[in-house]
């Protein structure tokens, strides 16, 4: 594989801080979007004013941004919906990302030449839907997380001129293909306009009840805090999904999944931190550039599978329905234990005077941080530097410090380092046992 073919990294970007990280790391486009049309209206620092931002700051440095209008519209977001379009055919982002037929046509009323890329969410399964929306006008399909490596590859050969994106990291919803009404149930939030609050994560307990024939029961579960709303388990013929999905992880299958016609890999998680952010990003990034270079082994594989699963919180990794099995569920807790934790970014650097090759980094600390913690700075695109912390400086008041907080607001400190340290740049530390 050449240059010229190379596959783009697709990231989520919950506010321009995320936005900007991705960048940092590797990623060549971003989609984000506003909350009354996107499906993330929590933790979505985005409005009009931000996406103009956005979209100037993305194209400044050549990279791609995709709004996201992606709801399952109802009459009442149809109504104001040509407003919000008009004003997006002036700021000019990249693409649309939509799954609702009714929208398409009235982007395409206001907005005839705009590249629309297809939602997951409007999953799209087999190749002739895949036909059925390019002559719709849809320039990209974004695969339902269902389809298999083999119908990829099919769906790529019947129909080879429509893109297909597919997503390769990130959480996975219980229900199929997202469309999970437990939000809406218990707090009469909409998981399909975007207001999920993820009841899938919440703990449950499970109990029977005996039926009139004496070998046959009811099982429900119940949320701990909802004890008066239980809901019955049932099993049909194609399975039963069961709550708190593992996360998707597909860095193993990368090749694959070009092999077999995917021009965008698409990270989940416009909710998630900035060191998610760069994390992730960082090393799928890598892991693609030594694709395209006709550098890559099991071993490289291994290794950024080791760092995803060791120093990243998850609920354990599953590869999906990609080989043609099931997703897997994480049963036992909400996440897996991390032995490493996220605790700043850095957000200055400069060299010091008449110190040949020393530098030093400003770091807004999220979590606490202490002198004398083993902590590793991982630098775009997945460079890291491994230390200890010797010492550490408030930078209100340029004194010497043992201990800095995070939470809102945050501390800064400033670090001597005896390299340059990037912007973005985000640091971790070993938790100590």
């Amino acid at each position: 594989m050449n240059k010229d073919n190379k596959i783009e990294l697709l990231a989520p970007a919950g506010n321009p801080e995320k936005m900007k990280t991705a960048f940092a790391y590797g990623a060549d486009a971003v989609y984000l979007g506003i909350p009354d049309f996107s499906l993330r209206v929590r933790i979505n620092d985005f409005g009009m004013k931000e996406i103009k931002e956005a979209v100037k700051y993305t194209h400044d440095f050549g990279k791609k941004v995709y709004v996201t209008v992606n709801i399952f519209a109802h009459n009442k977001h149809i109504d104001k919906l040509p407003k919000y379009i008009k004003e997006l055919k002036k700021i000019k982002p990249d693409a649309l990302i939509i799954s609702d037929p009714g929208i398409i046509s009235v982007v395409k009323e206001i907005w005839p030449d705009c590249e629309i890329h297809l939602s997951t969410q409007a999953n799209c399964t087999n190749w002739k839907s895949a036909k059925f929306w390019h002559e719709a006008g849809v320039k990209r399909i974004i695969l339902g997380r269902e389809v298999t490596l083999d119908e990829i590859k099919e769906i790529h050969e019947k129909v080879p001129e429509v893109d297909l994106e597919y997503f390769v990291h990130g959480a996975m919803c219980m229900s199929y293909s997202g469309r999970c009404f437990l939000s809406k149930y218990f707090l009469n939030r909409s998981a399909n306009l975007g207001d999920c609050v993820q009841p899938c994560r919440w703990k449950y307990g499970v109990e029977s009840r005996k039926l009139k024939v004496e070998s046959d029961k009811e099982f429900f579960i119940t949320e701990e805090k909802r004890p008066d709303q239980p809901l019955e388990i049932v099993e049909e013929e194609h399975g039963s999904y069961i709550l708190n999905s593992k996360d998707l992880c597909l860095i193993k299958y990368l090749k694959d999944l070009v092999e077999v016609g995917v021009v965008s890999v698409k990270i989940e998680g416009r909710a998630k931190s900035v060191y998610y952010e760069a994390m992730v990003n960082g090393i799928y990034r890598k892991a693609l550039n030594m694709i395209e270079d006709g550098d890559i082994n099991k071993k490289d594989l291994d290794y950024f599978y080791k760092e995803l699963d060791t120093k990243l919180v998850h609920r354990g990794y599953t590869d999906g329905f990609l080989l043609g099995g099931e997703a897997d569920q994480e049963i036992n807790e909400s996440h897996q234990k991390c032995d490493w934790e996220f605790c700043g970014q850095a957000i200055k650097k400069s060299e010091i005077k008449n110190q040949k090759s020393k530098w030093e980094i400003s770091v807004k600390v999220h979590n606490t941080l202490r002198v004398g913690d083993e902590i590793e700075i991982v630098k775009p695109f997945y460079d890291i530097i491994s230390m200890k912390l010797e010492k550490m400086v408030d930078s209100k008041n340029n004194k010497e410090i043992k201990e800095a907080h995070g939470g809102s607001g945050g501390q800064t400190v400033i670090i001597e380092m005896d390299e340059e340290v990037l912007e973005y740049s985000v640091i971790r530390r070993k938790i100590k046992k």
